[in-house]
């Protein structure tokens, strides 16, 4: 069976198991923050637990690629799209509820929304995740962090969906956050954390909000699109004073620019392609190397084919 038939069964099937949900061919470009992406074949918003099933148990049915769509953040796709499934948690994954020094939150609220309740309850710890965009599962998937400090350090618990369906709930030491990762199953699907915090005052909290602030502002761009930090830190060296170091700061391919401010973002200088920050991205790696011998790893999860973007 062709490629093209399976996701037309898919699409009949969804449309008929959660009605009214489903778009093809949705562009993605508008829903990531560099503003590039070619359309999802299949494109749901899943606002409770059983039509997230529905659309987990398609996607194995029919062996379908799939992709969970938080904010759009550190994410680069294809220009030519992704040919599977791609969903966004909604209604059911954007609930918050606090008890005692405790926030228990859907997978869909966003770590601005948590840190303003950690404030509102006079709760610390999470003034680390000022400015950092995404939801709560995406940042507990990569383990999102700054300023020293991780969205894994403060987890109690995780709640999520496992490739055979299984719902599970573990707790922070079963999932073994590290540098940018955590220990969750392969394919696994976030739809509720717990994080465990400590009780402050507003005073503090505010000041260390807008000390953070101060120095996400200061040190990095935010006057054009951006998917934050496109390539991991190495053990003991910043990915950004390597690249700068490589003379990469300020590089461009078509519409794709290495920013002035810090080398590690790349802006979307106004019509930039995908192909053109993955070629840019290509090219800052390989400079590096040349110039210091290490190979950057990606921060940014890139997706579809880019056979057509090779030089």
């Amino acid at each position: 069976m062709s490629n093209d038939y399976i996701i037309k069964k898919a699409q009949e099937r969804l449309t008929k198991l959660i009605p009214g949900k489903l778009a093809t061919d949705k562009v993605l470009a508008k829903m990531t923050t560099l503003r590039v992406g070619g359309p999802a074949s299949i494109f749901l918003s899943v606002d409770t637990l059983a039509e997230l099933r529905v659309v987990l148990q398609v996607v194995r049915d029919f062996e379908l690629p799939s992709l969970i769509l938080g904010r759009g953040s550190n994410i680069l796709v294809s220009d030519n799209g992704f040919r599977g499934v791609v969903f966004q948690l909604g209604q059911d994954f954007n609930q918050t509820a606090v008890k005692k020094n405790e926030i228990t939150a859907g997978a869909a609220v966003t770590l601005t929304s948590l840190v303003q309740s950690a404030l509102k309850n006079s709760l610390g710890g999470l003034t680390f995740a000022v400015g950092i965009p995404g939801t709560l599962g995406a940042a507990i998937a990569i383990n999102a962090g700054a300023h020293g400090a991780a969205v894994g350090d403060i987890v109690r618990n995780v709640t999520y969906y496992t490739e055979d369906l299984q719902l599970q709930r573990q707790g922070h030491d079963y999932l073994d956050f590290g540098y940018r990762t955590s220990g969750l199953p392969k394919n696994a699907i976030v739809v509720e954390a717990t994080l465990a915090l400590s009780l402050s005052s507003a005073e503090i909290i505010k000041s260390q909000m807008e000390t953070n602030w101060r120095r996400r502002k200061t040190n990095q761009p935010s006057e054009l699109p951006n998917a934050g930090s496109m390539f991991k830190n190495p053990a003991d060296d910043a990915a950004g004073r390597l690249i700068e170091a490589a003379g990469c700061k300020g590089q461009t391919i078509g519409g794709a620019q290495v920013s002035g401010k810090h080398a590690n973002f790349f802006m979307n200088t106004g019509g930039a392609t995908a192909a053109d920050f993955y070629l840019l991205m290509q090219d800052v790696a390989a400079k590096v190397e040349a110039a210091s011998g290490i190979k950057l790893e990606p921060e940014v999860k890139i997706i579809g084919d880019w056979s057509y973007a090779a030089r």
